[in-house]
């Protein structure tokens, strides 16, 4: 299967103004762009899948992560129904994104949660009736950052104590996908995607055949990324299957899908999630839809609650650009870690917490991230220059004291 690759051209393609085609690179830039009218998709390495299996599966994550996992155990909403069609459940249960946090809530793991749909919310292979009646236990598959795969399992399995959840790595039978591009991020999430809409005869005529379009023959499916529309749809799919929608020329390498997320200004996993340090709301885990103040205890509970009522939080994770001297995008000099200065006032604004290419991500300060931004640099690094970003998702009322 032919990938596209990121290359040198990508932050020139943006500077000069090709904003519908980011992320979007290689050597023959002119048919990515012709591919970029519909989406391209990246199967993530960097994430891995687990699954939890068992009678008490929805109370256990319920104790540990900041979202509420008590809606996985309840009947699907009609909110999320879909046709009923062969391999797609009539009704279906979005994903969550959540984050498990140490007990003075600081970051340490971001998981999203999946519901596969059971045999009996389906349609029977011959169409003709539901398939066949499940027992009460929930499963739940979860896509987690590989690189703490290991630890994370452990840590797991150390919160279990007598609860009845089996946790499994899966990673060997399921991948974890996204699709994104410019069209994708401009659709509502209640409309189809357009490649779904153009199946069959036609989403005007053939709804059916649209709704199963999203899904692979057993059941799994594209969804909605349940932190921000304009990232696209993600999904978990068997490891020996290419998910549907995605045609040969439209796979590419994960880190044109890393770039497309720092532009919108995502930290994701726990290299960019500092582990152990990071204080959740400064990471934007609230406008990500990860953290819910109604659903009671879990671990950490109490700094998150805390950070949020007080309403005030000095530092946020922004996107950055990195440009030289002439204000053109400057590649592949700045470093995870480096540090931001304002060289106005020679004061620190923050570090650098992820960086490719031409873009990164950064936690700064507020007050000079915006009021300075014309004045940022990179600390010991001559001939760059940084600017802020402020995402267009970003509640106004995150600037406001600033």
């Amino acid at each position: 299967m032919h990938r596209s690759t990121p290359n040198s051209n990508f932050c020139k393609l943006l500077a000069n103004g090709y904003r519908s085609r980011r992320g979007f690179c290689s050597s023959d830039t002119h048919s990515h762009f012709n591919n970029a009218s519909g989406s391209m998709a990246s199967r993530l390495n960097s994430r891995s899948v687990i699954r939890f299996r068992g009678p008490d599966t929805v109370k256990f994550l319920h104790g540990l992560l900041t979202n509420d996992v008590r809606r996985f155990g309840e009947p699907p909403s009609d909110k999320t129904s879909s046709l009923p069609t062969p391999n797609l459940a009539p009704v279906t249960v979005t994903p969550m994104y959540a984050a498990m946090l140490t007990p003075q809530g600081r970051f340490l793991y971001d998981l999203f949660l999946y519901r596969p749909p059971k045999p009996d919310e389906k349609l029977n292979r011959t169409g003709s009736g539901p398939g066949p009646a499940s027992d009460d236990s929930v499963e739940l598959m979860a896509d987690v950052d590989s690189s703490v795969l290991d630890e994370l399992l452990v840590t797991l399995k150390k919160y279990r104590l007598r609860s009845k959840v089996d946790i499994e790595n899966v990673a060997d039978e399921f991948f974890c996908w996204q699709r994104f591009g410019e069209k994708l991020s401009r659709n509502a999430s209640s409309v189809e995607e357009p490649e779904a809409a153009n199946i069959g005869w036609g989403a005007s005529v053939d709804p059916t055949a649209m709704s199963a379009s999203r899904g692979e023959d057993i059941g799994w499916q594209w969804f909605q990324d349940p932190r921000l529309e304009c990232l696209g749809f993600r999904g978990i799919f068997p490891s020996n299957q290419t998910p549907p929608l995605i045609e040969a020329d439209k796979e590419t390498d994960e880190d044109n899908y890393v770039l497309w997320r720092l532009e919108k200004g995502v930290a994701e996993g726990s290299t960019e999630i500092q582990k152990g340090e990071a204080i959740p709301l400064e990471y934007n885990l609230v406008g990500l839809n990860a953290i819910s103040f109604d659903k009671g205890c879990y671990v950490g509970q109490e700094l998150v609650a805390r950070t949020h009522h007080r309403g005030v939080i000095r530092k946020r994770v922004v996107p950055l650009k990195f440009l030289n001297d002439r204000g053109e995008d400057a590649e592949q000099k700045v470093l995870a870690g480096s540090e931001v200065i304002n060289s106005a006032s020679n004061k620190k604004a923050g570090n650098v917490i992820a960086a490719l290419g031409c873009r990164g991500l950064g936690l700064l300060r507020l007050e000079e991230a915006f009021r300075g931004s014309q004045s940022l640099a990179i600390q010991g690094l001559e001939g760059v220059k940084v600017e802020a970003v402020k995402p267009d998702w970003w509640s106004a009322e995150w600037l406001q004291e600033h």
